[in-house]
């Protein structure tokens, strides 16, 4: 009987961990809930889309989207990103396309941090997202 007992107690001690895992997190209570956004998960919110040139501007770590094409492998991770007002050497690591391919005639959503010095500027890219022209 007392086996029984502490197996029940250890069972217990180690699921508990799991279960407390499962819920967590900020909800807004302004947002409407749905499914597809509790599965997701992470923040959502308002994006700051810049163009090429305004980014080229834009302080060292800046947190930015920019949307346009990627016309050009540059080197492993390195490509060259462009936009109506000019272009912009962008760093994609392989887990950041998510299985998706993208040619240099698919419009993309590029989010990351901006990585400034001297003159030059170059996105690390944290998220690719196909959009529609």
């Amino acid at each position: 009987m007392k086996k029984h007992a502490a197996m029940v107690a250890i069972v217990a001690l180690f699921t508990m961990p799991a279960l407390a895992a499962q819920t967590g997190g900020f909800v807004d209570p302004n947002a409407p809930q749905n499914q597809a956004q509790s599965q997701q998960g992470g923040f959502k919110g308002p994006q700051n889309v810049v163009t090429v040139k305004e980014a080229k501007e834009m302080k060292d770590d800046s947190w930015i989207t920019v949307r346009g094409n990627i016309v050009k492998r540059l080197s492993d991770d390195d490509y060259l990103f462009q936009d109506q007002t000019g272009t912009l050497s962008v760093e994609i690591d392989d887990e950041d396309w998510k299985g998706q391919s993208v040619a240099p005639g698919d419009k993309v959503e590029l989010q990351g941090e901006l990585d400034k010095a001297f003159n030059d500027a170059q996105l690390e890219v944290k998220q690719v997202r196909k959009i529609q022209g």
